[in-house]
């Protein structure tokens, strides 16, 4: 993690600067608000992949022939804005918030981060191009290209790094590698669809992002209840048989209709323990995520959690009010300081 607030005011943007040229690659950076900056950059090491979500003042940005002469770590760079505008100084293009754009270290460019408002919000990803299934010259097209990330496959990809740059805590050194393939697999299929290229990819990276495209169709529909091996398999003109052997080459312990089911258990867990929902019948939220009849929802929710959804809705908010008095308990005794976030729900009892 690296703040400029740790650092003092006339050496913020200059330690900036330095950590861009680490995390990126050589290249001049200036701004209007160097005297006192104010950034955020977080590094994710995956593999051979550098990961930055970042919120950063308006700052300009550019790399030339010198520089690449000096120094060139041959990688693509991916940005996908968040908040504010990111502006190509060379050719006036712009790219706005869910709109990705890529360069390339090996060519020079010239770039302006800005925002009406606050600071700019991002996530940058760096390449290795040895990495990338397509020859220089064909991914070379996209430099400079809008890649758009609020639908389609471009929408997986920034799903995918915004979840990734949300829950850094929760990863183990061990998860890397398999974060770094997905990450690339996602990367490559959106080059391929933008160049009309999907058989270039290797067929293992073609299924891979086959599997989360399912996946991610399944998330979206987990409150209709004909969602079923079959409407899946339709949906993406393949056959169930090919459907079950994908999710059997990327998940031996599950089926299909296990993952469906599991996503939507987990999604009626999760509104039964919000507070906010608490007078919502239970059979309602059942229905919501998919289930026709209470008592098929019922014996579900039993057989995964040990206990029936009414039981478990009245444990989780007997346990948020416990948490609530002893938060309440310690803004009252002065002792100053924050209540804590609150924990998750107690640990379900074994069933019988």
């Amino acid at each position: 993690m690296f703040r400029t607030d740790e650092v003092p005011a006339e050496h913020r943007f200059d330690a900036f600067r330095e950590n861009m040229i680490k995390v990126h690659a050589p290249a001049y950076l200036g701004s209007a608000h160097a005297d006192d900056f104010s950034a955020e950059m977080r590094l994710v090491q995956l593999g051979r992949l550098r990961v930055w979500p970042a919120t950063v003042q308006p700052t300009r940005m550019w790399r030339t022939p010198r520089l690449i002469r000096q120094s060139d770590p041959e990688q693509y760079h991916l940005t996908l804005m968040l908040r504010g505008t990111k502006r190509c100084t060379l050719t006036g293009r712009q790219f706005g918030p869910y709109e990705m754009h890529m360069t390339d270290t090996s060519r020079p460019y010239s770039l302006d981060v800005v925002c009406d408002r606050g600071e700019v919000g991002l996530i940058g990803v760096e390449f290795p191009k040895a990495l990338v299934p397509f020859p220089l010259d064909a991914v070379g097209r996209l430099v400079d290209r809008p890649l758009p990330g609020g639908e389609g496959i471009g929408a997986l990809l920034a799903n995918y790094l915004t979840g990734l740059s949300r829950h850094t805590d929760s990863y183990r050194p061990s998860d890397a590698p398999r974060l770094e393939t997905v990450l690339t697999d996602l990367f490559s299929a959106v080059l391929a669809h933008h160049l009309d290229a999907e058989t270039m990819l290797p067929p293992e990276a073609h299924q891979r992002t086959m599997v989360l495209r399912i996946r991610s169709f399944i998330r979206r529909r987990l409150h209709d209840p004909e969602l079923t091996p079959a409407t899946i398999a339709a949906a993406h003109h393949i056959s169930t048989g090919y459907l079950h052997r994908l999710f059997r080459l990327h998940d031996e312990s599950t089926t299909v209709a296990a993952w469906i089911r599991h996503q939507r258990l987990e999604a009626a867990r999760r509104d039964l323990a919000d507070p906010a929902q608490q007078a919502v019948p239970v059979h309602h939220i059942g229905h919501r995520w998919g289930f026709s009849h209470h008592t098929a929802f019922t014996r579900a929710f039993r057989a995964a959690y040990g206990v029936p959804p009414r039981d478990y809705r009245q444990a989780a908010g007997e346990f948020a009010q416990t948490q609530s008095l002893v938060a309440s308990q310690q803004v009252s005794s002065g002792k100053g300081s924050p209540p804590p976030p609150p924990l998750p729900p107690p640990p379900l009892p074994p069933s019988s």
